[in-house]
């Protein structure tokens, strides 16, 4: 069995090999999305929590768990938070990924002011049906397309507001409230239950009959997300309106899935496009995510859903990791990514926060060999003052199927270090040791 050290010794390599990716303008830090780089920083994705400096603040809040940062830490913690706030009141982002959202959750990993002025400017760029979606545009798309999902759209401002609203954010309740009655007015009636599709069906009438409908059902973009949003916003707010919607949403969910041999999943796209597989099983697409829902509708009461308790649903979706065949590489294509969004450690996370809510002791295991296979991958280079490590997913259809090493949070060595550290502290320290509370999984831990 691998030691404690182990992981936290290539935690740390990782999160050094991290840092020495850190640069500096007149601007403040900031990260490439992966090495080697030429040029200046990536404008789309300087700031966010997916491939930016807000993720940092995420390893920052991890690192502080088990040790004091370091006096350059705290220098990176000052420029992430200096350049974070400096662009609340013009931003006219707002996502989960590199947005307004992302901002909420980058401020209280570094445990420091902001969050009003966030919340501010996510109502001021909020219209009567949502918030504008520059990058739909015509002709896939009607003009002022607006999204439902968890990570892009509505769902995920809600998450952000609920988030915002528990540590006592003035203006985050009221924004919470007309977030969720407008992600209800989206809602589309089946025979099973109530869904809501990644863009609402009026905006997307040409595609639909060009090419038919295709959703993408689990947490990143689909309804699994937005059922889970409405879910904790329930619970946070105290109303039965919002359980309800959310129930009848994993109602329909769950006859869209396999629930043969104990487990649960989804397809990653229905209808199936030939070109993926039928089935992951991360956290953007597959039972890993799609795991948050129901814990989210056992924080908010709910007693069941077809037949079975929430629990009991959640635990189908760790059944099939369990049984998936994961971290293994089994054939071209399948699990070649190691990162938070769609690999191994996003995986390890989830699984983690189960053992830390029921202690299950398959989970422990599981998340074990989950860091396992992070250890057996990690290209690791010895230098004078430290080790540094790194990790390059596959893409199986590239002549030269090694990609660069990613940098960030959700695609990159920052991620996988904040899962090895975790990893670490709970072998060390046990069930009862503290687990970062972030605006997407809160409701997923003791």
């Amino acid at each position: 069995m691998t030691a404690p050290e182990t992981y936290g010794d290539l935690g740390e390599a990782a999160w050094r090999w991290v840092l020495d990716q850190v640069r500096w303008d007149d601007g403040g830090p900031w990260i490439p999305v992966s090495v080697p780089h030429e040029g200046g920083p990536p404008e789309d994705d300087r700031d966010g929590m997916h491939s930016g400096i807000g993720g940092l603040a995420h390893v920052l809040a991890e690192v502080r768990e088990a040790r004091p940062w370091t006096e350059e830490e705290h220098r990176l913690a000052d420029g992430i938070a200096t350049r974070i706030r400096g662009n609340l009141a013009t931003t006219t982002t707002y996502s989960y990924f590199d947005g307004l959202v992302s901002d909420l959750g980058v401020l209280s990993a570094l445990r420091v002011d902001g969050a009003a002025d966030a919340i501010a400017r996510l109502d001021e760029l909020m219209e009567d049906d949502g918030w504008e979606q520059p990058w739909m545009v015509p002709p896939r798309f009607a003009p002022h397309t607006r999204i439902n999902d968890a990570t892009l759209g509505t769902a995920g401002n809600l998450l952000g507001a609920v988030w915002a609203h528990r540590s006592g954010t003035p203006g985050a309740a009221d924004l919470a409230h007309r977030t969720a009655d407008l992600l209800l007015r989206e809602g589309e009636a089946t025979a099973a239950g109530t869904d809501w599709p990644f863009v609402p069906y009026r905006f997307t009438e040409a595609v639909r009959a060009e090419r038919g409908d295709q959703q993408m059902p689990n947490w990143s973009h689909g309804l699994a997300g937005i059922a889970a949003s409405l879910a904790v916003a329930g619970a946070v707010l105290d109303r039965s309106d919002l359980v309800e919607a959310a129930r009848s949403g994993a109602e329909h969910l769950v006859t869209l899935g396999d629930t043969s041999g104990g487990g649960f999943v989804l397809p990653h796209v229905i209808p199936r496009d030939p070109d993926r597989d039928e089935v992951t099983y991360s956290w953007c697409h597959g039972p890993t995510g799609t795991s948050l829902l129901f814990t989210a509708l056992e924080c908010a009461g709910v007693g069941e859903v077809a037949g079975e308790s929430p629990e009991r649903w959640q635990r189908r979706c760790l059944h099939s990791l369990h049984t998936s065949g994961i971290p293994e590489r089994l054939r071209p294509g399948f699990w070649d990514n190691d990162g938070r969004c769609c690999g191994t450690a996003g995986v390890g996370d989830v699984v983690l926060d189960a053992w830390q809510l029921r202690g299950v002791d398959d989970d422990l295991v599981f998340a074990q060999v989950l860091g396992d296979a992070l250890v057996e991958r990690a290209i690791v280079v010895r230098e004078g003052d430290g080790d540094r490590a790194c990790w390059r997913f596959t893409e199986h259809r590239n002549d030269d199927p090694l990609l660069p090493p990613g940098v960030g949070w959700m695609q990159g060595a920052a991620g996988i270090a904040a899962y090895l550290l975790r990893l670490a502290r709970v072998l060390r320290e046990g069930r009862g040791t503290p687990a970062v509370a972030r605006l997407d999984t809160w409701w997923n831990l003791p």
